[in-house]
């Protein structure tokens, strides 16, 4: 059989098909979504690199400072990451585990509560000072998270601390204020495989500070921070009374044995010292 050879003309146009689908595949490409590029990063790389670089623990570990200063000069990083974070969608969120969600939530919030106190920096002396008679700074709103314009209130008011969402009383520990009388921010970033150590962790440093909750053997009661006293409804939730939350921890309390018995026996009497709004400003 005599074979048959393809003419010039129909090589010629198979030769100027072939560029051209490769062309239109290209384009196809570049136009289909990739979401593994649009992933949040749940390391929180980020947040995690400017707290390692401008928070600074205090003599004895259990207290820390930011350096707002030094802050400024990133603000645009700290803008980066929070703009990462507000682009976080509902539905997105919702596909996370628990663990990645509260940090998350976590980190937002501490995230955004600087971001706050630079708008007025260095004039702020309290983030109290941004507020109003009409309107407290955690109820400002001036961000952007899940879709819907929101305050720090509604991040820990109305997500972290929304019955059933979280009920863990320590997010008292890690959610910071920027206020001396607030646990202390940590140098690093909450992530979900860390997060129960670190939780922990925070509690552990923030009763170790005899500054803030301790044992007064002449009164014989003792007297810790307001904050258990604000939230007092979450530590009973978790174990039945504020006194018997803290009586796990009454090795942090005080050095002496006896005290740390009468704590875990829950034969001391709850004082709570006065709140320090002052900035946690590095001096």
């Amino acid at each position: 059989m005599k074979s048959v050879t393809p003419s010039r003309s129909s090589r010629s146009d198979s030769q100027r098909e072939a560029p051209m689908k490769k062309i239109l595949l290209t384009l196809l490409i570049l136009l289909l979504p990739i979401p593994a590029f649009a992933a949040f990063d749940h390391s929180h790389a980020q947040w995690d690199a400017l707290t390692k670089k401008h928070v600074v623990w205090l003599p004895g570990g259990n207290a820390s400072q930011v350096d707002y200063k030094a802050l400024q000069a990133d603000r645009q990083a700290l803008k980066a990451y929070l703009d990462g974070v507000s682009s976080v969608s509902q539905a997105d969120y919702d596909g996370w585990t628990k663990s990645q969600k509260l940090a998350f939530l976590i980190n937002a919030y501490n995230a955004f509560t600087v971001e706050l106190i630079l708008t007025e920096y260095p004039k702020v002396k309290s983030i109290k000072d941004l507020g109003s008679l009409l309107r407290s700074p955690w109820k400002k709103k001036f961000f952007t998270l899940l879709g819907k314009e929101r305050g720090l209130d509604d991040i820990e008011q109305g997500m972290i601390r929304a019955p059933g969402s979280f009920d863990d009383a320590r997010i008292h520990m890690a959610a910071n204020c920027a206020s001396i009388g607030c646990p202390a921010l940590r140098d690093e970033a909450y992530v979900a495989d860390k997060l129960d150590a670190q939780l922990e962790n925070g509690v552990v440093r923030f009763l170790s500070d005899h500054s803030r909750n301790r044992f007064n053997p002449q009164s014989g009661s003792l007297e810790v921070s307001k904050i258990f006293d604000w939230y007092a409804k979450d530590f009973a939730a978790r174990a039945g009374s504020v006194e018997t939350w803290l009586s796990a921890y009454a090795d942090r309390l005080t050095d002496d044995s006896r005290q740390q018995q009468v704590i875990r026996e829950r034969r001391a009497r709850l004082a709570y010292l006065d709140y320090d709004w002052k900035l946690n400003d590095r001096k």
